[in-house]
């Protein structure tokens, strides 16, 4: 197996997909599918690529890093006690351990991420 690992979209097969757990579901009815590429050091990083159609929910990251990049759509995330925040496609950001807040997918969006934690 390589340890090299290329992003290819062309070549994603089948996503998990899902709702919104009802407990988080803030606005809407998204629709979440997951394309999971790799689950390092026993789940201590995780990669791949994310969908979700159009809805609000709760996000909290616990003790976990959370690396995005959009490829595609626009996101609001309003963190706890913070502003309004709007990304885009090509924008890249990242979620500290303890984050708390809203993550609106406005138009549906796709994301690459990596979870460290």
């Amino acid at each position: 197996m390589s340890l090299l690992i290329k992003f290819d979209q062309s070549k994603l097969g089948t996503p998990v997909t899902r709702k919104c757990d009802p407990e988080k579901l803030v606005e809407g009815d998204p629709t979440y599918s997951t394309w999971a590429f790799d689950d390092a050091r026993n789940g201590e990083v995780i990669t791949g690529i994310w969908e979700a159609t159009p809805g609000s929910n709760h996000s909290i990251k616990g003790e976990k890093f959370e690396f995005c990049h959009l490829l595609e759509g626009v996101v609001e995330l309003t963190e706890q006690g913070q502003e309004p925040r709007i990304f885009r496609k090509g924008d890249s950001f990242m979620m500290k351990p303890g984050y708390v807040g809203i993550w609106k997918t406005i138009e549906t969006v796709r994301k690459i991420y990596v979870i460290v934690g």
